[in-house]
């Protein structure tokens, strides 16, 4: 009997405890979720949880650091290029890029010699270069340039850079000691004149050049010529 007894002791006992326990999850602000090792998170929890994430979150069109992002359809501008340096988009005239020819200039010092001639440079490449400087002038026979008599060189105005174009010109003047008197006449220095077929004229980084005279031959005194640097304008 006390077997039994204890059974139903134990049932009834069992069953009261079942309830208070259902009680107590019914009534308001009892117990609440579980915190632990159920796996699910306070209501409070979730709210802060949800919240930070929000505050967290780049906005649309910026970065987490807080600059802005281009749109995808307005892509961000590129500066244009730099225009080129005066003087640097064009390479200096070679040899090879000139024809020159030469003629009597019209302003020239009174004589029978040739007093003086404009040497004219044309461009005949594809291309603009520049040319530059005072030339050297050498006194030579119809043969190879390198066999030559350099004279003296006086220069006078100021070099500058001149651009020329595929087919553009420019220009030199060469001015010599005049020879006097008739046929084959006489040098005021009591020196002989000399004549000369063709001359070479080397430019400054452009290569030498040998021309003949478009009427005649090179005829001066002492070997002494004074030049002109390379000119745009045609010189007189």
């Amino acid at each position: 009997m006390r077997y039994v007894n204890g059974m139903r002791g134990s049932a009834v006992a069992v069953v009261v405890a079942s309830a208070a326990l259902a009680v107590a999850g019914c009534q308001p602000g009892g117990g609440g979720a579980d915190t632990g090792d159920g796996g699910v998170t306070p209501s409070g929890a979730v709210s802060s949880a949800t919240s930070s994430s929000t505050r967290g979150a780049p906005k649309p069109g910026s970065s987490a650091s807080g600059s802005s992002t281009p749109s995808a359809s307005r892509p961000a501008s590129s500066a244009p290029p730099s225009a080129p340096a005066p003087g640097s988009s064009a390479a200096t005239c070679s040899a090879g890029s000139l024809k020159a020819t030469a003629r009597q200039a019209a302003v020239r010092p009174a004589g029978t010699g040739t007093g003086a001639a404009v040497v004219e440079f044309t461009n005949v490449l594809g291309r603009t270069c520049v040319l530059k400087g005072h030339p050297t002038v050498a006194g030579a026979a119809n043969g190879s340039p390198e066999m030559n008599v350099p004279l003296t060189v006086k220069p006078t105005g100021a070099a500058a850079p001149v651009k020329v174009a595929p087919g553009g010109k420019a220009w030199v003047k060469l001015t010599f000691v005049q020879v006097q008197g008739e046929a084959d006449g006489y040098c005021v220095s009591g020196s002989a004149p000399v004549v000369y077929p063709t001359m070479v004229v080397r430019l400054p980084g452009s290569g030498a050049h040998q021309v003949a005279l478009d009427d005649g031959q090179f005829a001066e005194c002492d070997d002494t010529v004074t030049v002109t640097a390379v000119s745009a304008v045609r010189p007189s």
